[in-house]
């Protein structure tokens, strides 16, 4: 799911193509995200899963692979080794 989060960012709000997304060793980086980029898309995150990322700009060099790993690890620390079912996250208009 964490992954299927992450995609669905960089495909919306990256303008990453599907293709580039295919290889999981592709880095954030290589992707053309910039600083801001990772941290909404950490953001994205984080709000769905009720987490808090103290370092985000770690994630700038990381590959695909890499994120979701690490995200999945702060989301299962925060909540007892599970991952749970996302919230909704209402989006503003606009």
């Amino acid at each position: 799911m964490l992954r299927q989060i992450i995609h669905e960012f960089l495909l919306s709000q990256g303008n990453i193509s599907a293709e580039r997304l295919a290889d999981p060793s592709v880095r954030m980086t290589d992707l053309g995200l910039d600083s801001l980029g990772v941290v909404e898309m950490l953001f994205e995150v984080e709000d769905r899963y009720g987490i808090h990322v103290d370092d985000v700009m770690q994630f700038q060099n990381m590959t695909l692979n890499e994120v979701v790993a690490n995200m999945e690890q702060i989301v299962r620390q925060k909540h007892g080794g599970n991952i749970p079912d996302m919230v909704a996250v209402e989006k503003a208009p606009g």
